[in-house]
Protein backbone atom coordinates (compact mmCIF):
# COMPACT_ATOMS: atom_id res chain seq x y z
CA UNK A 1 0.00 0.00 0.00
CA UNK A 2 1.12 2.98 -1.10
CA UNK A 3 1.63 6.30 1.77
CA UNK A 4 2.61 9.69 1.28
CA UNK A 5 4.23 10.89 4.01
CA UNK A 6 6.55 13.93 5.59
CA UNK A 7 9.64 13.35 5.47
CA UNK A 8 10.44 14.12 9.27
CA UNK A 9 8.57 10.66 9.68
CA UNK A 10 10.76 8.11 7.56
CA UNK A 11 13.22 6.21 9.13
CA UNK A 12 15.25 2.98 8.51
CA UNK A 13 13.45 0.11 7.15
CA UNK A 14 11.31 1.62 4.96
CA UNK A 15 10.99 1.62 1.40
CA UNK A 16 11.21 4.47 -0.52
CA UNK A 17 8.66 4.15 -3.48
CA UNK A 18 9.16 8.00 -4.84
CA UNK A 19 10.03 11.69 -3.58
CA UNK A 20 8.15 14.30 -3.97
CA UNK A 21 10.19 16.45 -5.66
CA UNK A 22 12.34 17.23 -8.78
CA UNK A 23 15.29 15.48 -9.39
CA UNK A 24 18.07 18.18 -9.21
CA UNK A 25 16.66 19.30 -5.62
CA UNK A 26 17.62 16.17 -3.74
CA UNK A 27 21.15 13.80 -4.37
CA UNK A 28 19.11 10.27 -4.99
CA UNK A 29 18.90 9.43 -8.66
CA UNK A 30 16.52 6.57 -8.09
CA UNK A 31 13.16 6.20 -7.97
CA UNK A 32 12.48 3.22 -6.12
CA UNK A 33 14.85 2.05 -3.18
CA UNK A 34 14.54 0.33 0.37
CA UNK A 35 16.23 3.05 3.32
CA UNK A 36 18.72 1.03 5.06
CA UNK A 37 21.40 3.56 5.59
CA UNK A 38 20.39 5.89 8.37
CA UNK A 39 23.00 8.24 6.21
CA UNK A 40 19.67 8.40 3.42
CA UNK A 41 17.67 9.32 6.29
CA UNK A 42 19.51 12.13 7.64
CA UNK A 43 20.10 13.30 3.70
CA UNK A 44 16.47 12.90 3.11
CA UNK A 45 14.94 14.97 6.05
CA UNK A 46 18.05 17.71 5.10
CA UNK A 47 17.85 18.47 1.52
CA UNK A 48 14.45 20.34 1.32
CA UNK A 49 13.05 17.60 0.19
CA UNK A 50 8.80 17.92 2.03
CA UNK A 51 7.12 14.63 1.54
CA UNK A 52 7.76 10.85 -0.22
CA UNK A 53 5.93 8.42 -1.12
CA UNK A 54 6.57 5.05 0.62
CA UNK A 55 5.27 1.10 -0.21
CA UNK A 56 4.37 -0.58 3.24
CA UNK A 57 3.93 -3.69 1.77
CA UNK A 58 7.93 -3.45 1.05
CA UNK A 59 9.00 -2.43 4.32
CA UNK A 60 7.87 -0.64 7.39
CA UNK A 61 4.72 0.86 8.04
CA UNK A 62 4.55 4.21 9.92
CA UNK A 63 3.01 4.46 13.40
CA UNK A 64 -0.33 4.88 13.98
CA UNK A 65 -0.42 8.68 15.08
CA UNK A 66 1.51 9.70 12.25
CA UNK A 67 -0.43 11.35 9.69
CA UNK A 68 -0.13 9.98 5.86
CA UNK A 69 -2.27 10.68 2.79
CA UNK A 70 -3.63 7.87 0.20
CA UNK A 71 -3.60 7.77 -3.22
CA UNK A 72 -7.04 8.76 -3.74
CA UNK A 73 -6.51 11.93 -1.20
CA UNK A 74 -3.79 12.59 -3.41
CA UNK A 75 -4.96 12.12 -6.64
CA UNK A 76 -8.00 14.27 -5.59
CA UNK A 77 -5.79 17.36 -4.69
CA UNK A 78 -4.23 17.17 -7.95
CA UNK A 79 -7.38 16.77 -9.80
CA UNK A 80 -8.36 20.69 -7.77
CA UNK A 81 -5.38 22.35 -8.27
CA UNK A 82 -5.58 21.35 -11.98
CA UNK A 83 -9.17 22.15 -12.08
CA UNK A 84 -8.30 25.56 -10.83
CA UNK A 85 -5.86 25.86 -13.65
CA UNK A 86 -8.61 25.13 -16.32
CA UNK A 87 -10.35 28.17 -15.27
CA UNK A 88 -10.70 30.94 -17.42
CA UNK A 89 -8.58 30.01 -20.47
CA UNK A 90 -8.23 32.55 -23.13
CA UNK A 91 -8.00 32.10 -26.53
CA UNK A 92 -4.76 32.98 -28.12
CA UNK A 93 -4.59 33.88 -32.20
CA UNK A 94 -2.01 31.16 -33.86
CA UNK A 95 -1.40 29.83 -37.01
CA UNK A 96 -1.76 26.38 -37.27
CA UNK A 97 0.66 23.38 -36.38
CA UNK A 98 1.25 22.34 -39.49
CA UNK A 99 2.29 25.24 -40.72
CA UNK A 100 5.07 26.43 -38.34
CA UNK A 101 6.68 22.90 -37.79
CA UNK A 102 9.35 23.68 -40.52
CA UNK A 103 9.85 27.19 -39.94
CA UNK A 104 10.59 26.00 -35.93
CA UNK A 105 12.66 23.35 -36.78
CA UNK A 106 15.00 25.34 -38.10
CA UNK A 107 14.97 27.99 -35.70
CA UNK A 108 15.47 24.97 -33.00
CA UNK A 109 18.32 23.63 -35.41
CA UNK A 110 20.08 26.83 -35.08
CA UNK A 111 19.87 27.68 -31.56
CA UNK A 112 20.52 24.57 -30.56
CA UNK A 113 24.17 24.53 -32.36
CA UNK A 114 24.79 28.28 -31.20
CA UNK A 115 24.29 27.17 -27.34
CA UNK A 116 26.20 24.64 -27.92
CA UNK A 117 29.22 26.06 -29.33
CA UNK A 118 28.72 29.02 -26.57
CA UNK A 119 28.67 26.85 -23.75
CA UNK A 120 31.83 24.52 -24.59
CA UNK A 121 33.79 27.90 -25.23
CA UNK A 122 32.62 28.71 -22.14
CA UNK A 123 33.67 25.00 -20.53
CA UNK A 124 37.22 26.00 -21.94
CA UNK A 125 36.98 29.33 -19.54
CA UNK A 126 36.48 32.09 -22.41
CA UNK A 127 34.11 34.43 -22.04
CA UNK A 128 30.59 34.29 -23.26
CA UNK A 129 29.66 35.34 -26.75
CA UNK A 130 25.97 36.25 -26.91
CA UNK A 131 25.41 38.40 -29.95
CA UNK A 132 23.97 35.49 -32.13
CA UNK A 133 21.51 34.46 -29.12
CA UNK A 134 20.16 37.17 -29.32
CA UNK A 135 18.74 37.40 -32.67
CA UNK A 136 17.89 33.49 -31.89
CA UNK A 137 15.97 34.63 -28.76
CA UNK A 138 14.07 37.21 -31.39
CA UNK A 139 13.27 34.38 -33.59
CA UNK A 140 12.47 31.85 -30.74
CA UNK A 141 10.03 34.95 -29.51
CA UNK A 142 8.35 34.71 -32.97
CA UNK A 143 8.15 31.69 -33.37
CA UNK A 144 6.22 30.98 -30.14
CA UNK A 145 3.90 33.98 -31.12
CA UNK A 146 2.52 32.42 -34.37
CA UNK A 147 2.42 29.23 -32.65
CA UNK A 148 3.85 27.61 -29.28
CA UNK A 149 3.02 24.22 -29.40
CA UNK A 150 5.33 23.74 -32.67
CA UNK A 151 8.33 25.00 -31.14
CA UNK A 152 7.86 23.76 -27.36
CA UNK A 153 7.37 19.93 -28.77
CA UNK A 154 10.34 20.19 -30.47
CA UNK A 155 12.20 20.91 -27.21
CA UNK A 156 11.48 17.87 -25.79
CA UNK A 157 13.26 15.95 -28.14
CA UNK A 158 16.71 15.71 -26.61
CA UNK A 159 18.80 12.74 -25.24
CA UNK A 160 21.22 12.33 -22.61
CA UNK A 161 23.94 13.62 -24.66
CA UNK A 162 22.70 17.03 -25.43
CA UNK A 163 20.47 17.71 -22.67
CA UNK A 164 22.50 20.23 -20.84
CA UNK A 165 22.22 22.10 -23.96
CA UNK A 166 18.94 21.50 -25.45
CA UNK A 167 17.10 21.91 -22.05
CA UNK A 168 18.55 25.94 -22.50
CA UNK A 169 16.91 26.09 -25.42
CA UNK A 170 13.70 24.41 -24.07
CA UNK A 171 13.42 26.74 -20.55
CA UNK A 172 14.35 29.64 -23.24
CA UNK A 173 11.18 28.61 -25.03
CA UNK A 174 8.77 28.24 -21.93
CA UNK A 175 9.71 31.40 -20.26
CA UNK A 176 8.73 33.27 -23.13
CA UNK A 177 5.44 31.37 -23.76
CA UNK A 178 4.81 31.68 -20.19
CA UNK A 179 5.42 35.24 -19.70
CA UNK A 180 2.62 35.55 -23.18
CA UNK A 181 0.27 33.43 -20.67
CA UNK A 182 0.84 36.32 -18.09
CA UNK A 183 0.49 38.92 -20.48
CA UNK A 184 4.00 40.53 -19.73
CA UNK A 185 4.49 43.39 -21.52
CA UNK A 186 5.90 42.25 -24.65
CA UNK A 187 9.00 44.06 -24.12
CA UNK A 188 9.87 41.87 -21.94
CA UNK A 189 10.08 38.42 -23.82
CA UNK A 190 13.64 39.28 -25.34
CA UNK A 191 14.95 39.14 -21.68
CA UNK A 192 12.59 36.52 -20.65
CA UNK A 193 14.13 34.22 -23.49
CA UNK A 194 18.07 34.92 -22.83
CA UNK A 195 17.05 34.09 -19.06
CA UNK A 196 15.69 30.75 -19.66
CA UNK A 197 18.81 30.27 -22.02
CA UNK A 198 21.64 30.79 -19.78
CA UNK A 199 20.10 29.87 -16.70
CA UNK A 200 21.91 26.83 -16.65
CA UNK A 201 25.51 27.83 -17.92
CA UNK A 202 26.98 27.73 -14.18
CA UNK A 203 26.82 23.52 -15.01
CA UNK A 204 29.63 24.08 -17.65
CA UNK A 205 31.50 24.21 -14.48
CA UNK A 206 30.38 21.00 -13.25
CA UNK A 207 32.14 17.77 -13.79
CA UNK A 208 30.78 15.60 -16.07
CA UNK A 209 31.39 12.32 -14.14
CA UNK A 210 29.03 14.43 -11.52
CA UNK A 211 26.30 15.97 -13.59
CA UNK A 212 25.62 12.43 -15.20
CA UNK A 213 26.62 9.62 -12.37
CA UNK A 214 24.08 7.18 -12.50
CA UNK A 215 24.24 6.60 -9.14
CA UNK A 216 23.68 8.44 -5.57
CA UNK A 217 25.62 11.50 -5.21
CA UNK A 218 27.87 11.98 -1.88
CA UNK A 219 27.39 14.68 0.36
CA UNK A 220 30.45 16.43 -1.20
CA UNK A 221 29.00 16.08 -4.97
CA UNK A 222 26.01 17.19 -4.39
CA UNK A 223 27.00 20.32 -2.74
CA UNK A 224 29.34 20.71 -6.39
CA UNK A 225 26.26 20.19 -8.39
CA UNK A 226 24.03 22.64 -6.39
CA UNK A 227 27.09 25.28 -6.59
CA UNK A 228 25.77 25.70 -10.28
CA UNK A 229 23.57 28.52 -9.98
CA UNK A 230 26.52 30.85 -8.30
CA UNK A 231 28.90 29.73 -10.80
CA UNK A 232 26.62 30.67 -13.84
CA UNK A 233 26.09 34.24 -12.00
CA UNK A 234 29.71 34.52 -11.56
CA UNK A 235 30.20 33.97 -15.28
CA UNK A 236 27.29 36.46 -16.19
CA UNK A 237 28.92 38.83 -14.44
CA UNK A 238 31.79 38.89 -16.73
CA UNK A 239 29.79 38.99 -19.99
CA UNK A 240 28.46 41.77 -22.25
CA UNK A 241 24.71 41.72 -23.21
CA UNK A 242 23.70 39.41 -19.72
CA UNK A 243 21.21 41.40 -18.47
CA UNK A 244 19.75 41.88 -15.10
CA UNK A 245 17.11 39.11 -15.26
CA UNK A 246 19.07 36.48 -16.94
CA UNK A 247 21.46 37.34 -13.41
CA UNK A 248 18.53 36.81 -11.28
CA UNK A 249 17.29 34.01 -13.01
CA UNK A 250 20.70 31.97 -13.30
CA UNK A 251 20.82 32.60 -9.41
CA UNK A 252 17.70 31.62 -7.90
CA UNK A 253 16.03 29.35 -10.32
CA UNK A 254 16.72 26.77 -7.87
CA UNK A 255 14.86 28.92 -4.89
CA UNK A 256 11.62 27.35 -3.85
CA UNK A 257 9.33 30.07 -2.10
CA UNK A 258 8.88 28.12 1.40
CA UNK A 259 12.92 28.87 1.18
CA UNK A 260 14.26 25.50 1.46
CA UNK A 261 15.80 26.18 -2.14
CA UNK A 262 19.23 26.88 -2.76
CA UNK A 263 22.00 28.79 -2.79
CA UNK A 264 20.54 31.60 -0.54
CA UNK A 265 17.16 29.89 0.80
CA UNK A 266 15.28 32.77 -0.37
CA UNK A 267 11.53 32.86 -0.08
CA UNK A 268 8.17 34.89 -0.57
CA UNK A 269 8.41 38.56 -1.99
CA UNK A 270 12.51 37.83 -1.49
CA UNK A 271 11.99 35.55 -5.01
CA UNK A 272 11.37 37.72 -8.19
CA UNK A 273 8.75 36.81 -10.68
CA UNK A 274 11.30 35.91 -13.19
CA UNK A 275 12.97 33.69 -10.79
CA UNK A 276 9.68 32.15 -9.52
CA UNK A 277 8.90 31.75 -13.48
CA UNK A 278 12.14 30.34 -14.49
CA UNK A 279 11.69 27.52 -11.53
CA UNK A 280 9.15 25.83 -12.96
CA UNK A 281 10.40 26.10 -16.15
CA UNK A 282 13.16 24.41 -15.17
CA UNK A 283 11.68 21.48 -13.61
CA UNK A 284 9.03 20.71 -15.82
CA UNK A 285 11.53 20.53 -18.55
CA UNK A 286 13.98 18.98 -16.55
CA UNK A 287 11.73 15.75 -15.65
CA UNK A 288 10.07 15.59 -18.83
CA UNK A 289 13.81 14.76 -20.19
CA UNK A 290 15.68 11.52 -20.80
CA UNK A 291 18.84 11.41 -18.07
CA UNK A 292 21.43 8.97 -17.91
CA UNK A 293 20.46 8.01 -14.75
CA UNK A 294 16.62 8.57 -15.30
CA UNK A 295 14.19 8.42 -17.94
CA UNK A 296 12.03 11.66 -18.28
CA UNK A 297 8.29 10.99 -17.35
CA UNK A 298 5.74 12.09 -19.84
CA UNK A 299 4.58 15.28 -20.11
CA UNK A 300 0.93 14.89 -18.60
CA UNK A 301 2.48 12.90 -15.78
CA UNK A 302 4.77 15.33 -15.25
CA UNK A 303 2.17 17.99 -14.77
CA UNK A 304 0.33 15.85 -12.23
CA UNK A 305 3.42 15.35 -10.34
CA UNK A 306 4.39 18.80 -10.22
CA UNK A 307 0.74 20.17 -9.12
CA UNK A 308 1.46 17.53 -6.51
CA UNK A 309 5.14 18.84 -5.27
CA UNK A 310 3.65 22.65 -6.06
CA UNK A 311 2.74 23.86 -2.18
CA UNK A 312 5.90 25.07 -0.93
CA UNK A 313 8.25 24.38 -4.38
CA UNK A 314 6.19 26.49 -6.68
CA UNK A 315 4.84 30.31 -6.62
CA UNK A 316 0.79 28.90 -6.95
CA UNK A 317 -0.19 32.07 -9.49
CA UNK A 318 2.85 30.85 -12.02
CA UNK A 319 2.28 27.02 -11.88
CA UNK A 320 -1.37 27.46 -12.72
CA UNK A 321 -0.28 30.11 -15.51
CA UNK A 322 1.82 27.55 -17.07
CA UNK A 323 -0.33 24.88 -16.88
CA UNK A 324 -2.41 27.27 -19.07
CA UNK A 325 0.57 27.66 -21.07
CA UNK A 326 1.63 24.12 -22.06
CA UNK A 327 -1.88 22.17 -20.94
CA UNK A 328 -3.68 19.38 -18.56
CA UNK A 329 -2.65 16.81 -22.01
CA UNK A 330 0.48 18.55 -23.35
CA UNK A 331 0.83 18.40 -27.46
CA UNK A 332 2.55 15.01 -27.77
CA UNK A 333 0.93 13.29 -25.00
CA UNK A 334 -0.87 9.82 -25.40
CA UNK A 335 -4.66 9.30 -24.26
CA UNK A 336 -6.83 6.87 -24.21
CA UNK A 337 -10.28 8.21 -25.05
CA UNK A 338 -13.66 6.75 -23.50
CA UNK A 339 -14.44 5.33 -26.96
CA UNK A 340 -11.67 2.94 -26.65
CA UNK A 341 -9.06 4.38 -28.82
CA UNK A 342 -5.52 5.89 -28.37
CA UNK A 343 -4.78 9.08 -29.86
CA UNK A 344 -1.95 11.57 -29.20
CA UNK A 345 -2.73 15.58 -28.91
CA UNK A 346 -1.69 17.74 -31.46
CA UNK A 347 -2.95 20.81 -29.85
CA UNK A 348 -4.82 22.91 -27.07
CA UNK A 349 -8.31 23.67 -27.08
CA UNK A 350 -9.03 27.02 -26.99
CA UNK A 351 -12.04 26.78 -24.64
CA UNK A 352 -10.52 24.05 -22.05
CA UNK A 353 -7.35 22.31 -21.39
CA UNK A 354 -9.22 19.21 -20.15
CA UNK A 355 -10.38 18.53 -23.93
CA UNK A 356 -7.45 19.31 -26.50
CA UNK A 357 -7.44 18.82 -30.19
CA UNK A 358 -6.37 14.94 -30.37
CA UNK A 359 -5.11 12.42 -33.55
CA UNK A 360 -7.07 9.25 -33.49
CA UNK A 361 -5.11 6.14 -35.19
CA UNK A 362 -5.85 2.78 -32.62
CA UNK A 363 -8.61 1.03 -31.25
CA UNK A 364 -8.01 -1.04 -28.22
CA UNK A 365 -11.02 -2.86 -28.35
CA UNK A 366 -10.09 -4.66 -31.77
CA UNK A 367 -5.84 -4.04 -30.74
CA UNK A 368 -5.65 -2.69 -34.39
CA UNK A 369 -4.99 0.69 -35.91
CA UNK A 370 -7.85 2.45 -37.04
CA UNK A 371 -8.15 5.32 -39.93
CA UNK A 372 -6.07 8.53 -38.72
CA UNK A 373 -8.94 10.96 -37.62
CA UNK A 374 -8.87 14.61 -35.84
CA UNK A 375 -11.33 15.56 -33.38
CA UNK A 376 -11.22 18.70 -31.23
CA UNK A 377 -12.56 17.56 -28.00
CA UNK A 378 -14.01 20.85 -27.25
CA UNK A 379 -16.97 19.99 -30.08
CA UNK A 380 -17.08 15.82 -29.87
CA UNK A 381 -18.96 13.40 -27.48
CA UNK A 382 -15.97 11.50 -26.99
CA UNK A 383 -13.65 12.55 -23.83
CA UNK A 384 -10.33 11.59 -22.53
CA UNK A 385 -10.27 8.81 -19.73
CA UNK A 386 -6.56 8.56 -19.00
CA UNK A 387 -3.18 9.76 -20.20
CA UNK A 388 -1.23 6.55 -21.06
CA UNK A 389 2.86 5.67 -21.84
CA UNK A 390 3.75 5.25 -24.86
CA UNK A 391 6.71 2.66 -23.94
CA UNK A 392 3.61 0.57 -23.00
CA UNK A 393 2.06 0.33 -26.40
CA UNK A 394 5.08 0.30 -28.42
CA UNK A 395 4.14 3.50 -30.51
CA UNK A 396 6.45 6.01 -32.17
CA UNK A 397 4.37 9.51 -31.69
CA UNK A 398 6.64 11.46 -33.57
CA UNK A 399 5.61 9.99 -36.93
CA UNK A 400 1.88 11.01 -35.46
CA UNK A 401 2.58 14.43 -34.76
CA UNK A 402 5.10 15.24 -37.66
CA UNK A 403 7.14 16.83 -35.04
Amino acid sequence: MLKKINVKDIKQGMYLQEICGSWMQHPFWKKSFALTDPKDVKTLQECGIHEVWIDTGKGLDIEAIVHAESEEESSRKVADNLQTANSDVKPVPRISLQEEVAQARKIHGKAAQAVTSMFQEARMGKALQLVEIVTLVDEINLSISRNPEAFLSLSRLKNKDNYTYLHSVAVCALMIALGKQMNLDPSLMKDLGMAGLLHDVGKMMVPDDILNKPERLSDEEFTVVKSHPLQGWEMLKLSEGAGAMALDVCLHHHERVDGTGYPHRLSGDSLSLFARMGAVCDVYDAITSNRCYKAGWEPAEAIRKMAEWQEGQFDKTVFHAFVKTIGIYPSGTLVKLKSDRLAVVIQQSEKSLLTPVVKVFFSTKNNAPVQTETIDLAHAKDSILSAEDPLKWGFDLRKLTGI
